[in-house]
């Protein structure tokens, strides 16, 4: 039988040791973003998310348990390139994320954010890194004074795959810029544009109506006026179904209302630029034989 004049669930002792588990974050924590993912087009038979949004950050104090170095499987090169497998495990305190992010969340999207959510993404200025969220521990440790005052985290770095960054914070926008799949529109100088002293605005959605109705959309993500070059990422049509710009028919940026004719238009996969695709070119073509009928196996 417990002792009855000592009580495990006293209110006050929970507040004091919440503060004090707080105080540590902010003594021996980092400063962390928190990036809320809002699904765009969920797959109905694979339950997967591809053009996920990112459109807010906040910043809260987070403990890394490792002291070591990040787990995980570290680097590793394969057919496809230097992977990096790098994983962390974040803490941060309930009531600060309730406060911080949770109340902040629930005032945006009417619904209650009680939790860090798997597929949430944090990024680490001390690093420069995004990790993604996999799993969210909420029982560690395990009813301390009748108390859950943490999460734990356990995240793995982001591989970026095309999804809309829209945070207002530089470093993190800015790899949608390096790593988007966009489109590049060379403008008609002697065209619209010309005439019209508004330019496209970075950020903003731009527009083209086809001649079977079908609508076009791209946020820009560069203009450049001095070769009147647009580049627009996570294009789509209204259908749904894979269409390209036309050259004949205007866009319009919907703040801008910038208008212009494309004279070209060109497909530009920025994640190429930093793969080994070369090397690996270079070094197959003395390593197999392809004028052999089969360079695989026996050539007789």
């Amino acid at each position: 039988m417990l002792n009855p004049y000592f009580s495990q669930g006293r209110k006050s002792e929970q507040n004091l040791y919440e503060d004090i588990v707080i105080e540590s974050l902010k003594v021996y924590g980092q400063d962390v973003y928190y990036l809320p993912r809002t699904i765009v087009n969920q797959d109905s038979i694979f339950k997967d998310d591809i053009p996920s949004t990112y459109s807010s950050a906040y910043k809260l104090e987070m403990y890394i348990e490792n002291t070591d170095g990040f787990d995980g499987d570290g680097d590793l090169f394969t057919k496809f390139g230097v992977e990096i497998r790098d994983q962390a495990t974040f803490v941060c305190a309930r009531r600060r994320f309730d406060t911080q992010i949770g109340r902040r969340q629930e005032a945006v999207t009417g619904t209650k954010y009680y939790r860090p959510k798997e597929g949430d993404l944090l990024y680490l200025p001390l690093s420069q890194s995004l990790f993604q969220i996999n799993y969210v521990e909420d029982e560690t440790p395990f009813y301390q004074l009748r108390n859950l005052p943490v999460f734990r985290m356990t995240c793995q770095l982001f591989e970026y795959n095309d999804e809309d960054l829209d945070t207002n914070i530089g470093v993190i926008d800015d790899l949608e810029k390096k790593f988007s799949y966009q489109y590049a529109l060379t403008l008609d100088s002697n065209g619209d544009v010309g005439a019209n002293t508004t330019q496209f605005i970075v950020g903003e959605q731009v527009t083209q109506t086809l001649l079977d109705g079908t609508g076009l959309s791209g946020e820009v993500q560069k203009f450049t006026d001095s070769d009147n070059i647009l580049y627009l990422a996570h294009v789509g049509a209204t259908d749904g179904l894979y269409h390209t710009f036309s050259t004949t028919l205007p866009v319009i940026g919907q703040t801008s209302t910038a208008i212009a004719t494309p004279s070209a238009v060109s497909e530009v996969q920025n994640q190429m630029l930093s793969t080994q695709a070369d090397e690996f070119d270079a070094f197959e073509d003395g390593f197999i034989d392809f004028s052999e009928g089969n360079p695989f196996g026996d050539p007789n």
